[in-house]
C-alpha cells in the first residue's frame, strides 16, 4: 500500500446529464483546470486527480443517504481530503458564491478520534461531492 507521501493521483468517472452546466460549475466554479475533452466527456484536474465527467442524458436521480453523525450522507459521493486551513479557505469561497450545500460545512465527531471538517453539495447532475479535512491527518484511517 502507498502511504501519504507517495499518493498517486486516482481516476474517477461519473454521469453527468450536460456538458455545458457541467464545464460551467467545475471550470469557472469550482476553478478545476480543463484537460482533454469531446463532446460527450471533459477530463479535469480535480486537486491533481483525473476526473472525467462522461455526458449520460439516461442518469439515475435515486437519491439514497446514510446517517452518520446525524446528518443524511448521500450515497454515492466522492470528494477529496483537504489540508485543513485549504479546507476552511473553499468553505468559504462555497459560502460566498451561495452554493446549496447537502451539508453545511461543519465538524464532525468534533473531540473524538476521526475528528474532521466535512461538507457536501451536489454537482448540476445530482452527483455528490465531499470535500473533508482533518486537523490531525495521520488519523485519517484511525479506528
Amino acid at each position: 500500500m502507498n502511504n501519504a507521501s507517495s499518493l498517486q493521483p486516482f481516476h474517477l468517472a461519473v454521469p453527468v446529464n450536460d456538458l455545458s452546466s457541467t464545464r460551467q460549475f467545475y471550470g469557472q466554479f469550482l476553478g478545476m483546470a480543463e484537460g482533454r475533452s469531446c463532446d460527450h466527456w471533459i477530463d479535469w484536474n480535480f486537486f491533481g486527480h483525473q476526473f472525467v465527467t462522461h455526458l449520460n442524458k439516461e442518469k439515475s436521480t435515486q437519491k439514497i443517504t446514510n446517517q452518520v453523525d446525524g446528518h443524511g450522507v448521500p450515497v454515492p459521493h466522492f470528494g477529496v481530503v483537504l489540508e485543513w486551513d485549504t479546507w476552511h479557505q473553499f468553505a468559504e469561497k462555497l459560502k460566498k458564491n451561495s452554493i446549496k450545500f447537502v451539508i453545511e460545512p461543519y465538524i464532525r465527531f468534533k473531540g473524538e478520534v476521526g475528528e474532521q471538517a466535512t461538507m457536501f453539495f451536489c454537482d448540476p447532475s445530482g452527483n455528490a461531492l465531499e470535500f473533508k479535512a482533518f486537523k490531525d491527518i495521520s488519523q485519517l484511517f484511525r479506528r
